[in-house]
């Protein structure tokens, strides 16, 4: 196995995406090494967070290519950095995004110190996003070539000194053509299922799992106009626009169409219930974000005609840009959006460029008029 000091270390999943990556790399003649990250201590067969075989499927890529194997347990930096953020997002009545704080304080930051202890001038994953290279020296973040797999949503907290250090080298490609490159290669998991949903729950049931590390306190559900129609299991297990797990069923009075949370009272611990996927609460045009992040450095100016996305795989909507610094963003959109929910991103494009974004703190949905007598409601949190 090469002993010569890597020019990039590629970020292995153990998945196919990072592989092909790692091998497309080498195949152009860099020095190369990998190493995985594992993020979450627990390990157990029933947690469905397979550490211990995609740690094992990397190590077996690593020796496919002839490249040094290097394993790194992260799971401290994971848990003081995004885990203990999650919860406490949760029991504020948001819902939090974990991949992007992941992507911010783990890949693109604690990866890249011990990445660069190794001798490794950049890093490389296995992310559908592209970089650009400015004249001035700048780096640009520009969408996936492949609408279906683009995920420069996760990556728009990063900031230049990060890009400036990373590579992208499944941007121009398309998930298919990835697989017969994998397969082309033999690589050993050009077969292997893509991973979903979030890592450190994994196939585990998601309201058992929050229920280890948050007390959960039982309420009513409420139509708009008050009336009772059922009992949620806590707030903490409930989002914006959800459509499963409220277990309302057929009531007397009403048809047999779906419901959806419409909005969540957090002083009275009490849910909103419609039956309308696009009823009214459940809309808003105008939305405020915090925490914001502009890779370029500088916010787009007030007026600006930009698109945005507010959740992952979203086309993108229209908007215009009401105010924007280095610590807001306010934003309207020409059309109403569905389910705007704080504790989500929403990011900001210039055609094919991102610009970067912020967390969602607040949006113009309205309330039902029972919830206006409590001074805080998940819409604005």
């Amino acid at each position: 196995m090469a002993n010569k000091i890597p020019d990039i270390m590629v970020a292995l999943s153990g998945g196919v995406d990072s592989a092909t990556t790692a091998w497309l790399l080498q195949l152009k003649g860099h020095v190369i090494a990998g190493m995985f990250m594992k993020n979450w201590e627990e390990d157990d067969v029933l947690s469905g967070c397979t550490a211990e075989k995609d740690a094992a499927d990397a190590r077996r890529v690593c020796e496919q290519l002839g490249i040094p194997f290097h394993g790194r347990n992260f799971s401290a930096e994971y848990w003081d950095g995004v885990f203990e953020h999650f919860l406490a997002e949760l029991k504020a009545g948001r819902t939090p995004n974990p991949d992007v704080l992941c992507n911010r304080e783990i890949k693109f930051k604690a990866f890249v110190e011990h990445a660069r202890d190794l001798g490794a001038r950049w890093i490389a994953t296995g992310h559908y996003a592209r970089r650009r290279d400015n004249p001035d020296g700048s780096v640009a973040l520009l969408k996936g070539r492949d609408p279906a797999k683009d995920q420069s949503y996760f990556l728009y907290a990063l900031s230049q000194e990060q890009l400036q250090r990373a590579l992208f080298p499944l941007g121009e490609m398309e998930k298919s053509e990835v697989r017969a490159l994998a397969a082309e290669a033999g690589l050993a998991v050009a077969r292997k299922k893509d991973s979903t949903g979030i890592c450190f729950i994994g196939e585990r049931n998601y309201d058992r799992f929050i229920d280890q590390y948050l007390s959960a306190e039982p309420g009513p559900i409420l139509t708009p106009e008050g009336e009772l129609i059922g009992q949620h299991k806590g707030l903490i297990h409930y989002t914006l626009g959800q459509r499963k797990g409220l277990d309302i069923g057929g009531r007397a009075g009403f048809n047999e169409a779906p419901w959806y949370v419409a909005a969540k009272d957090l002083q009275g611990n009490r849910l909103c219930a419609v039956q309308d996927s696009t009823h009214p609460l459940l809309m808003s045009t105008r939305l405020e974000a915090v925490q914001v992040n502009w890779i370029s450095g500088s916010p787009p100016a007030p007026g600006a005609s930009l698109g945005a996305k507010v959740r992952y795989r979203q086309p993108d909507q229209a908007c215009t840009v009401l105010a924007a610094d280095r610590e807001r963003l306010t934003l309207a959109f020409e059309q109403a959006q569905r389910a705007v929910t704080p504790g989500q991103s929403v990011v900001l494009y210039d055609g094919e460029v991102c610009l970067g974004g912020g967390v969602i703190a607040s949006c113009d949905a309205p309330v039902p008029d029972w919830m206006k007598s409590s001074t805080l409601t998940a819409t604005q949190a």
